[in-house]
């Protein structure tokens, strides 16, 4: 007699961060993703916090890839007692290491500046997580290649494909025996673009019962690749015609690497004026060498490029890699036009708010933005046309030009993610749409059920399904 199989959609449900999915087999229970809960900052510190489960009843936890809002309560999980291994590819365990890193360092520097002010009656405030946490988490990690299946329990075997988001990540697919009865459970984790610099494209994997499927731009196409080129070349111009610094926000794990790759092309082509280039994350800078160690991730275009150019595309003439705090606060004295490439994304942490504070008020500026901008984010706030707004506690009025250019997405649009579903042979019979808002999702929806005989659903926070009884 076959154990009861389901699934449980603990985060990432109808919102985009916070991705932990946790699957149950009889009396067995793994986890797909641990991510942190970004937004409004006491309501996500509180979700983050807590879980909706015992962290030592898992047996094992499984990461699509490294992006903190699918890794970055893996050291909480730990911390509360979580037993198990953590399942990855090489280069989502090198990135994750890297990106945990700092975000430990963050809010240990966050605590310390909120304690420092706190009243004496007021209790200390604690980080959700230490460095040392940290440490105690990468320790667990167990690295898996693309395409080799592996053993979870006797009852579960594993493999992974490669999702073409970010460097090392992974469509997941489990193969799940029990009673006599198969399963084949897929986890698109974030689906990726085709004909995007540095990554090959994502795979098609084969068919599956169920799929949990990402829908982040479920109702949105992107813009054509050669038009996006064509903005980023004239905001780059314009911005330098004005005498003014060009500042993107960046997620320094993939979007600060493919803009880089983006603007070597078009220096190369010479459909750009010579300006000089900063990349001011050390974090980007740490996940750049992750970059090079792991070229088994690259497409045949970037291979090339690292054989036959000394550095590219991570490194050119123009380029420059900042390392030191007072090397960073001099770019903001700098009176000529550049560019400055700097994390995080969403502009809820990192240098980036150090320049945005000085040059947010400039009407020379331009802040391009180049990701989604989840709600209740510095980054959203911005893109839907703020004019004040509150960096480290003071207000800010906003002069400078805003721009987003969504072409540079890593992550599959609305023609992208139902043409990747419909090519599944079989067809999943069942899709659950997570990691994405509500709106988006019921676009995706609908779009679906038009190609695929399949039950679609969009789980509520918390809401689980049997996958069989």
């Amino acid at each position: 007699m076959s154990e009861p199989l389901a699934i449980a959609f603990q985060g990432a449900a109808r919102t985009v961060t916070g991705s932990r999915h946790r699957v149950r087999l009889g009396a067995r229970s793994w986890l797909f993703d641990c991510g942190l809960s970004q937004g409004h900052r006491d309501e996500a510190e509180a979700i983050n916090r807590t879980f909706a489960f015992e962290p030592a009843e898992l047996t094992d936890v499984v990461v699509s890839h490294a992006h903190l809002d699918h890794t970055g309560s893996l050291p909480t999980l730990v911390a509360r007692g979580y037993p198990g291994r953590i399942h990855a590819t090489g280069a989502t365990t090198d990135l994750a290491a890297v990106l945990l890193q700092d975000s430990a360092f963050l809010m240990e520097r966050d605590v310390e500046h909120v304690n420092r002010r706190r009243r004496p009656h007021q209790p200390p405030r604690r980080p959700l997580y230490t460095r040392a946490d940290v440490a105690r988490t990468v320790e667990r990690f167990v690295e898996h290649d693309y395409h080799a299946p592996w053993r979870l329990h006797p009852e579960i075997d594993v493999t992974f494909f490669d999702a073409g988001h970010i460097l090392g990540s992974a469509l997941t697919v489990f193969e799940i025996s029990s009673g006599g009865r198969r399963f084949r459970l897929g986890m698109s984790g974030d689906l990726g673009r085709r004909d995007r610099p540095i990554l090959r494209d994502p795979e098609t994997p084969p068919g599956v019962d169920a799929l949990v499927l990402e829908s982040t731009y479920g109702d949105r196409l992107h813009p054509d690749p050669e038009d996006n080129e064509r903005r980023l070349t004239e905001v780059i111009e314009r911005t330098a015609a004005r005498g003014g610094r060009l500042l993107v926000p960046a997620f320094a794990v993939g979007r600060t690497q493919e803009l880089v790759a983006t603007i070597h092309t078009l220096c190369e082509q010479k459909r750009l004026c010579d300006l000089p280039i900063f990349v001011d994350s050390p974090m980007a800078r740490q996940a750049t060498e992750v970059f090079r160690r792991h070229p088994e991730c690259f497409d045949a275009e970037t291979h090339r490029r690292f054989e036959s150019e000394d550095g590219a595309p991570f490194g050119f003439r123009r380029l420059r890699y900042v390392a030191s705090v007072e090397e960073s606060k001099s770019l903001n004295d700098r009176r000529e036009p550049c560019i400055i490439i700097s994390a995080s994304g969403m502009c809820e942490g990192g240098r980036i708010l150090h320049h945005l504070q000085n040059g947010l008020g400039d009407a020379r500026n331009t802040v391009l933005f180049v990701g989604f901008q989840a709600e209740h984010t510095l980054g959203r706030r911005l893109v839907e046309g703020a004019e004040t707004v509150s960096i480290f506690g003071e207000p800010v009025r906003r002069r400078a030009e805003i721009v987003a250019l969504e072409g540079f997405s890593a992550h599959a649009d609305q023609r992208d993610l139902v043409q990747w579903a419909a090519g599944l042979e079989p067809s999943p019979r069942a899709i659950f749409l997570v990691h994405g808002e509500l709106a988006p999702a019921e676009t995706l929806q609908a779009r679906l059920r038009e190609r695929i005989d399949a039950a679609v659903h969009i789980p509520r926070p918390g809401e689980e399904f049997a996958l069989w009884n």
